[in-house]
């Protein structure tokens, strides 16, 4: 199975600045994943033509499920977070990651019905100071939402802006996560034309082998947005009946 993370910065190039929701198009279908978790998705804003992003890219990848998080409310519409799956979804919730009156940010929850068994997969982004990371981050993993579907096997993945890699100490280690994205220099995505940070992350836990991971560099992705995607090719390993007792 693979699953496919990428803020696409609203379709807007990250070195032309021309808005070409088919270059992000043309990058997700070359690398064909399962799952689909999108960051900086526009839905009726001026700058991307008012497209309805999360539909369009629904209707392009026929999928059986998808989910959109409009975080960011603008004059005109918004930006915000996107699932989509080739398997149907058993739960989806938002989970608000806004601190007092900070910019909006989100967390997306969905448990995919997959043909290995049910996976849950959290879909964010996160802020841009280091203790507001660290709080939001404490806040998904206490959260009610979250926890409930903590028995089956866990990833996290999307732009946590995680410069200098503080993410993983604390709280992720402590909560029994393992990183997907590590060693972090074996994963800069950001700037995509010259990729010196190491942002678009991944986290699990449970019963997952993972197979391979990257970002995926070519002269297109450096162009349809500011980072570059990060792909992830995964197992759920079966249950044994220990498992289960």
């Amino acid at each position: 199975m693979r699953i496919l993370s990428w803020n696409i910065h609203k379709g807007i190039g990250g070195t032309d600045r021309h808005y070409s929701l088919e270059r992000v198009i043309s990058v997700i279908e070359g690398q064909n994943p399962d799952l689909i978790c999108l960051q900086e998705v526009d839905r009726n804003v001026r700058r991307s033509r008012h497209d309805d992003q999360p539909r369009l890219l629904a209707e392009q990848f026929k999928v059986a499920s998808y989910d959109y998080q409009l975080n960011v409310h603008l004059k005109e519409g918004g930006y915000g977070n996107l699932v989509l799956s080739r398997w149907p979804f058993l739960a989806h919730h938002h989970i608000s990651l806004r601190y007092h009156e900070t910019k909006p940010r989100g967390a997306q929850l969905a448990v995919v019905e997959t043909p290995e068994g049910p996976l849950q997969v959290v879909n964010w982004h996160l802020s841009l100071t280091a203790r507001m990371r660290l709080w939001q981050s404490q806040h998904l993993l206490a959260h009610r939402l979250f926890k409930e579907a903590l028995h089956h096997p866990t990833m996290i993945i999307g732009d946590t802006n995680d410069w200098r890699n503080q993410l993983w100490k604390a709280p992720f280690h402590e909560h029994g996560f393992r990183q997907i994205t590590s060693p972090p220099s074996h994963f800069r995505s950001f700037p995509a034309y010259l990729a010196l940070g190491s942002l678009d992350k991944a986290f699990f836990r449970g019963d997952i082998d993972i197979r391979h991971a990257g970002v995926v560099k070519s002269p297109l992705t450096r162009q349809a947005s500011d980072h570059l995607p990060l792909v992830i090719d995964f197992h759920l390993r079966p249950q044994t009946s220990a498992d289960n007792e």
